[in-house]
């Protein structure tokens, strides 16, 4: 039986030159067309289906770094995933009625 996993990969990339931009640019866009959404600013998530589908991702990751930068990897299960507090300053109407519940409103 699989166990449902999310892969988050968080980069910090330089962009200062046209091939630094490029490079974080195609990076991105590599995540996006390999299934993974944006979460926040440079946190990108997708969910894998057990451990050999993670392991073929992060291949997958390991293959497309930049020359460049920093690029980090965290695989979390799903349940630990779902117990994530969302912290925020104002209500996000976007945000689904479970994910509502995850968050805590600052005001």
């Amino acid at each position: 039986m699989s166990k449902f996993m999310r892969l988050l990969v968080m980069f910090d990339l330089p962009v200062k030159t046209k091939m630094e931009r490029k490079a974080a640019n195609q990076f991105r866009h590599f995540l996006l067309h390999d299934g993974y959404y944006m979460m926040q600013f440079s946190v990108y998530v997708r969910i894998c289906n057990g451990r050999d589908a993670v392991e073929k991702h992060r291949q997958r990751i390991l293959h497309q770094l930049p020359p460049q930068g920093s690029v980090r990897m965290l695989i979390i299960t799903e349940r630990q995933f779902e117990a994530m507090e969302i912290l925020c300053g104002r209500k996000i109407p976007e945000l689904d009625e479970k994910q509502q519940q995850n968050t805590v409103m600052i005001l």
